[in-house]
């Protein structure tokens, strides 16, 4: 895991900067990559390797996510 530090708006929309643990991309075919992380509060991020956004969420609602998608619920996203 490596610690990179990467922009976020805060719900005021001033700019912050948040300590993200980033692990090692995940790439499918095409260089499709994404990261997880977490940051130092415990909330969980899903990126890309080509871009600094990313989405936020609880640790609980990532594992959900995972859960979803492992059980098929994004299938009809593939088709």
């Amino acid at each position: 895991m490596r610690t990179t530090t990467t922009p976020a708006t805060t719900t005021a929309g001033a700019p912050a900067v948040t300590d993200i643990a980033w692990n090692e991309a995940f790439c499918s075919e095409g260089a499709n990559c994404f990261r997880f992380g977490l940051d130092a509060e415990g909330k969980a991020y899903i990126g890309t390797t080509g871009s600094a956004a990313y989405v936020t969420d609880s640790l609980d609602a990532l594992r959900a996510l995972i859960s979803a998608v492992k059980a098929g619920a994004a299938d009809h996203l593939l088709a």
